[in-house]
């Protein structure tokens, strides 16, 4: 009996993993013959079993790219780019996006090299290295204060740990900001959450924004390359 579950299990996961590569073989196959809609459903259908999944996000943003929706393409390149900022693909394809809307990924003034190297590991990969490095200053810590030896290793850890924990620091801060773009054509910024409030400024879509506060259907944003502030329709934004 168990070696007949262990072979029905083995023949499921064996079912599921050609299933699941026949469906993406079809998606870009898909994309070949210029059906991107046709690819988008079936990408988008695979990302639901893998939520974390960076190359099905790029593949999104390509679709939507080439269906026209450059706030949905740059979206998801975003959310590929912090599954895995070392791709050259992703990256480069989310700088393209984003000045095709006069936006771009690397703040002003910052260099490429610099920006690269600050995107070097991704978010979970820093989160790793920090507490591997934790765990081995509170070891070489333990082992000073019981043998009172390699002190200079545990000041080279501590210093290490402290520049880490910084980089961490900066990382999370941009992490957990709501970062956004807008998706509709064209989104009206308003003094007030309603139409009834004047409209200040209108964006056309793919301007990145940061979302400060909600209220009903509106939220308030922030437009960091126009120094603009207000309240756009939720219905025009995606979050990323």
């Amino acid at each position: 009996m168990k070696r007949f579950l262990a072979l029905t299990l083995l023949l499921v996961s064996v079912a599921s993993a050609a299933w699941a590569q026949t469906a993406l073989e079809q998606a870009e196959n898909f994309y070949r013959q210029g059906k991107f809609s046709a690819a988008l459903g079936i990408y988008e259908s695979e990302l639901k079993k893998v939520p974390n999944d960076p190359y099905l996000y790029y593949n999104i943003g390509n679709c939507y790219f080439k269906m026209g929706s450059r706030g949905l393409a740059i979206a998801n390149y975003y959310r590929a780019f912090r599954l895995a900022p070392r791709d050259a693909d992703i990256r480069h394809n989310l700088t393209l996006s984003l000045s095709s809307v006069g936006e771009r990924l690397v703040p002003s003034g910052v260099p490429v090299v610099l920006h690269q190297a600050f995107y070097s590991l991704s978010y979970s990969e820093l989160k790793g290295l920090l507490f591997a490095l934790l765990w081995l200053f509170c070891a070489l810590a333990s082992l000073w204060l019981l043998k009172r030896k390699w002190g200079r290793m545990l000041a080279a850890s501590a210093v290490i740990l402290l520049l880490c924990a910084g980089w961490f620091y900066l990382r999370h801060t941009l992490q957990v900001e709501h970062l956004a773009v807008i998706a509709a054509p064209v989104a009206e910024i308003r003094s007030g959450p309603g139409t009834n409030f004047p409209a200040s400024a209108s964006l056309a879509q793919g301007h990145l924004i940061t979302v400060e506060d909600a209220k009903d259907e509106w939220y308030e944003v922030i437009v960091k390359s126009q120094g603009l502030k207000g309240w756009v329709e939720k219905s025009a934004v995606e979050q990323i």
